[in-house]
């Protein structure tokens, strides 16, 4: 390795290993995976060119709240209730999982917020809107 490669997989370490990264993206990727954080510190490392590394944390946070909503609607059985048997609209389904998402986002525990979820589901089901 020359001394640019080294710089540059300097450079790469201390973007991945800084505290904002750690917290928001390498410890909950390795959580998931169960791997260690040092094995997903590499792994970015190997497979993320400079500026992708420097650019995706304003994406990773920016496409949080589309995976928080994908997730709800995968926990709230949706795909089965809107998207195949169209008991629930589209829009009853997309306020539900919104409202729900930015339940999360400002801090009310997943599972509390899911619980809100399901009530607000049961009222469309049973016939009463939200």
């Amino acid at each position: 390795m020359d001394n640019n490669e080294s710089l540059l997989e300097l450079m790469k370490i201390r973007i991945v290993t800084s505290f904002r990264w750690r917290e928001d993206i390498v410890l909950p990727l390795a959580d998931e995976l169960g791997i260690k954080k040092e094995e997903m510190e590499q792994i970015l490392i190997k497979n993320l060119d400079m500026s992708s590394l420097e650019a995706l944390h304003p994406r990773f946070e920016s496409a949080r709240p589309r995976c928080l909503k994908e997730r709800i609607h995968a926990d709230l059985r949706l795909c089965y209730l809107s998207d195949v048997m169209e008991i629930v609209s589209g829009d009853d389904s997309e306020k539900i999982t919104t409202k729900i998402s930015k339940e999360v986002l400002d801090g009310t525990p997943y599972n509390q917020a899911l619980e809100d979820g399901k009530k607000q589901l049961l009222e469309i089901l049973l016939g009463d809107q939200i």
